[in-house]
């Protein structure tokens, strides 16, 4: 009876435990989460911290594309095994433009774009796609000091500029107390779709902080 009982509970344990990087397959996913990070606040929080080079005033970058990463209706993959080769140091360099550095497009393929089913070129170049198919608010490049406003002000900056987009395919996030992220979710084909419960997890904060460019 103790065997039968530890043979029971093995099997629920098994079936309870977290996929692992290596049983995700590339490819199999629901939608995509396009990220777009306001640099100014990353560089605040964490990013002059660590010498970015995206930090430096010279860059003059606004929103930066974090990542565009496969997800599912609930919970994402990551680390995927893929045969498909890892991009190399010319492609990872030619997406510092928007991502800020060629540093952050290797890891967000390694993470994320392994499991998109696309190789290396194929996932930079819907990134990119997806990155330019958005309009992001100029009305932020004009400050030219610090202010504190609601989240929400700059989730209707966005739904102001992109017709195409809903309250339901949007979310802003924060961090530290500054506006993190803009996170928009969109299908294989990059049409805007309604975002997963575990994604659209919208910043309350009525006095975010927000940071000019410099």
């Amino acid at each position: 009876m103790r065997f039968l009982f530890y043979v029971i509970l093995s099997g629920f344990m098994a079936a309870a435990a977290p996929i692992s990087a290596q049983e995700y397959q590339s490819g199999r996913f629901d939608y995509y989460v396009l990220a777009l990070s306001w640099s100014p606040n990353w560089c605040a929080v964490e990013g002059k911290a660590k010498g970015s080079e995206q930090c430096d005033p010279r860059q003059d970058h606004g929103w930066t594309l974090h990542g565009l990463w496969p997800q599912y209706h609930r919970g994402w993959p990551s680390y995927c095994r893929s045969n498909t080769p890892a991009p190399t140091r010319r492609m990872t360099a030619e997406m510092a433009d928007i991502m800020g550095t060629s540093g952050l497009a290797w890891h967000q393929w390694k993470k994320h774009g392994s499991c998109s089913g696309l190789s290396a070129q194929g996932y930079f170049d819907l990134s990119r796609k997806a990155y330019d198919a958005v309009t992001r608010p100029a009305v932020f490049r004009k400050l030219d000091k610090p202010v504190s406003l609601p989240a929400s002000v700059i989730e209707d900056a966005f739904l102001k500029e992109n017709p195409d987009l809903s309250r339901d395919s949007l979310t802003i996030t924060c961090r530290d107390g500054y506006i993190q992220e803009a996170r928009i979710c969109l299908s294989r084909d990059l049409d805007p779709v309604p975002c997963g419960r575990d994604t659209i997890r919208d910043c309350t904060l009525k006095d975010a902080r927000f940071t000019p460019i410099e």
